[in-house]
């Protein structure tokens, strides 16, 4: 037996615990609730124009490109883009360029801050870096199209033809990076007239192929309608990029 304080105490201790235990399932229920609540909401894009197919995407680049050209480019707006992309980006297209300065995929396709995921290397090659870089556009920012952009007299692939024709030599790590270009160089020589311009194109298509064979997330997003890979070589004279045939 007990006395009474005894047995009020040992007959109000299962009710505390199992007022806890439903304080803490409901605390639960609640928490997961608001989780799903949230995981529920749409996703809101910074810039939803950029929410486009493969191919638009691609109609999207020529026609900044033809603005471009022609001198009439659109007007921005610095502070509204600042605030949209604040919390996150959503480009349009991933741009495996070369780093001459001389170009600047931002001007060539007339776009704006937040629209262009751009990756830049001398002689527009691939390598882990750059594929690392363009996956990352592919997974997580959903680009639909990935354009390698060469262009004319490009001193990086010029180097490499050097090297094939005169066994040219350079200096500290410019003789490797020349050397991923050699390839090219070998597929079209003894092909063409002007070398050089012959080279660059092959180069582009070089990059565009090392892409899908050496990314099982590139080519799977190819093959599933969701990507398209395409190349280019812009014009320093014109500005104008011609695309060319894969």
């Amino acid at each position: 037996m007990c006395d009474s304080q005894a047995c009020t105490t040992m007959a109000s201790a299962p009710t505390r615990r199992l007022f806890l235990r439903m304080s803490g399932a409901s605390a639960f229920a609640a928490a997961l609730t608001g989780n799903l609540a949230v995981a529920a909401e749409p996703i809101v894009l910074p810039k939803p124009q950029n929410a486009l197919s493969p191919d638009a995407a691609a109609t999207s680049l020529m026609e900044g490109n033809a603005r471009y050209v022609s001198g009439v480019t659109r007007r921005h707006d610095f502070v509204h883009e600042r605030e949209a992309l604040n919390n996150g980006q959503n480009p349009f297209a991933a741009v495996l360029s070369c780093a001459d300065s001389r170009i600047a995929p931002e001007y060539a396709f007339d776009s704006a801050r937040g629209d262009l995921f751009v990756t830049r290397v001398a002689g527009n090659f691939v390598n882990g870096d750059v594929l690392g870089s363009l996956e990352y556009a592919v997974v997580v920012l959903n680009v639909p199209i990935i354009l390698v952009l060469g262009h004319d007299r490009c001193g990086a692939v010029d180097a490499a033809v050097k090297v094939a024709t005169k066994e040219a030599t350079y200096p500290g790590m410019i003789h490797s990076l020349v050397t991923t270009m050699l390839p090219a160089v070998e597929k079209v020589k003894g092909k063409t007239t002007n070398l050089l311009d012959a080279a660059i194109a092959q180069n582009v298509r070089d990059s565009m192929a090392n892409l899908v064979a050496q990314s099982a997330i590139i080519q799977e997003a190819k093959k599933a309608g969701k990507l398209k890979v395409i190349g280019g070589v812009y014009r320093l004279s014109t500005g104008k990029v011609d695309l060319l045939e894969s």
